[in-house]
């Protein structure tokens, strides 16, 4: 078993129990499908760790938080863009058939929905679940510039149904986006450690797109 699918199992049997194993086993066979390159189990696995690090006690971590990041990309289809509601159906659908409360699953829903955007994008003192998620989410933009590039790459690769003129141009404007918020990151921890980064990431990234000559014909 690798390391992903044993801090994802995990990170499931916490939440869920140990008596719903085919659930989890469901999500893994999705985070392994052929077309991921970034989107995969490896990636979810970091989003837990990095809520960890951002509630250092276990036991400070919702298991809405919790569920949510292990489903928030269960469907990941870059051709389509309703990923992040049915992936939040799915995430309903299971979490309730093992028990859980509409309201509990309603809220693990809003969370993955929230992951479509990323907004608000302003600070705040004591994190929520949703600052948690998506500040977990995001972390990538303040990796190193190797593991930045290599996330670039791997969207990149989810993306080869699409010519290298349509990639710079949905991609330089997502990446403008990103720069113009006031702050990218909503926790202060996150943003302490990684903003400054991100937004050199970014700007580093860009600098290479705006250079790469478009056709027009």
């Amino acid at each position: 078993m690798t390391q992903p699918e044993t801090e994802i199992r995990r990170a499931w049997r916490q939440i869920a129990g140990a008596h719903h194993d085919g659930y989890v086993d469901d999500l893994l066979i999705r985070y392994a499908e052929p077309h991921r390159r970034y989107h995969t189990a490896t990636h979810i696995m970091f989003v837990l760790r990095h809520l960890r690090d951002l509630c250092p006690a276990p036991h400070e971590l919702s298991r809405e938080v919790v569920a949510a990041a292990l489903y928030h990309d269960a469907i990941y289809e870059p051709r389509t863009a309703d990923n992040e509601a049915r992936s939040a159906t799915i995430a309903t659908v299971d979490l309730a058939a093992i028990g859980w409360s509409p309201e509990s699953c309603e809220s693990v829903a809003a969370l993955i929905r929230a992951t479509a955007e990323h907004l608000p994008g302003g600070a705040t003192a004591e994190p929520d679940d949703r600052s948690l998620l998506l500040d977990a989410d995001l972390a990538i933009l303040g990796a190193d510039p190797g593991a930045y590039q290599a996330y670039v790459n791997g969207v990149r690769a989810e993306y080869d149904h699409i010519d290298d003129d349509q990639w710079m141009r949905g991609r330089a404007a997502v990446l403008r986006h990103f720069l113009d918020r006031p702050r990218l990151f909503m926790t202060d921890h996150m943003f302490g450690a990684l903003e400054h980064r991100a937004r050199a990431n970014i700007e580093a990234e860009l600098a290479v797109l705006s250079h790469r000559p478009l056709h027009n014909d």
